[in-house]
């Protein structure tokens, strides 16, 4: 039996901190050495959890292998960043970067394996591959975005929502070089409308964008195309945060002694 993967955890305390923390205990493929927490927490799921400002002396201490983060764009950046500079991988399921936090992650890149994903659930997976088959397959039609988070979530639209239309631009820009013979890349991004209201009429290509927040939702993205007197709608539901949490150790696990890279979650389900 293979050596369990030695991990830390941040944002000890977070929703998603707890889960992960909650799905390593049934694990034997993991082995939480290190979780971290900003504000003072003694222990979670008989994890002791230290002082988030040390994590640079606590990775050099406690050499986890792995490093999963489910925290803020800023703090996630921080604890990369050192991730890099202790030789530790990283797997960051926090959304809502800006260019310099972008930046920071492929920066850390250079030196471990980081894998990013906006979401660690197969089903979303399975999701975003029907709605590149069914945005090939529908050309023209008019497509909607709505997704549905709990009123605590911050990033509006969420990281998947973003990563679904950016999948979308993607077919529509290889439908548009396939109509025209142009092996040149053309971008040709969709306006995404976020909303509307007042005179709004739909313009041809554009993609409607809606983001909603209510109690305690875990995640519902919809993906909806109509045209041809035909309307097809693509949904996920994630019933708890634990699908996130099971696919992020999964990620851990996978990613553990990769060589220096970006990978995302499609790797691991390409090549688990």
């Amino acid at each position: 039996m293979a050596e369990a993967v030695r991990l830390a955890v941040t944002g000890a305390a977070g929703r998603m901190g707890r889960e992960v923390l909650d799905a390593a205990t049934d694990r034997d493929d993991v082995d939480v050495v290190l979780a971290v927490n900003r504000s003072p927490v003694e222990e979670i799921s008989g994890v002791p959890v230290r002082e988030a400002a040390r994590i640079d002396e606590l990775l050099a201490v406690e050499m986890p292998d792995v490093l999963v983060d489910f925290t803020g764009p800023e703090s996630s950046a921080d604890y990369v960043a050192a991730c890099a500079d202790a030789g530790v991988a990283a797997v960051v399921g926090t959304t809502g970067f800006d260019e310099e936090g972008r930046a920071t992650l492929d920066s850390a890149a250079e030196s471990v394996p980081v894998l990013k994903a906006a979401n660690f659930s197969r089903g979303v997976a399975a999701l975003r591959r029907a709605v590149r088959e069914a945005v090939a397959a529908l050309p023209g039609y008019d497509i909607e975005v709505t997704e549905t988070h709990h009123n605590g979530k911050r990033d509006a639209p969420s990281g998947t929502a973003n990563t679904i239309l950016d999948d979308i631009d993607e077919v529509r820009s290889s439908n548009r070089r396939t109509r025209s013979g142009d092996t040149d890349d053309v971008r040709g991004e969709s306006e995404r409308v976020h909303g509307r209201v007042g005179d709004q009429p739909r313009e041809d290509g554009e993609i409607g964008v809606h983001a909603r927040r209510a109690g305690d939702v875990t995640g519902e993205h919809e993906v909806l195309l109509a045209g041809n007197h035909e309307l097809l709608s693509l949904t996920h539901r994630a019933g708890a945060r634990g699908v996130f949490a099971a696919g992020a150790l999964d990620a851990a696990v996978w990613v553990a002694g990769r060589d220096a890279g970006r990978y995302d979650f499609d790797d691991v389900l390409d090549q688990r």
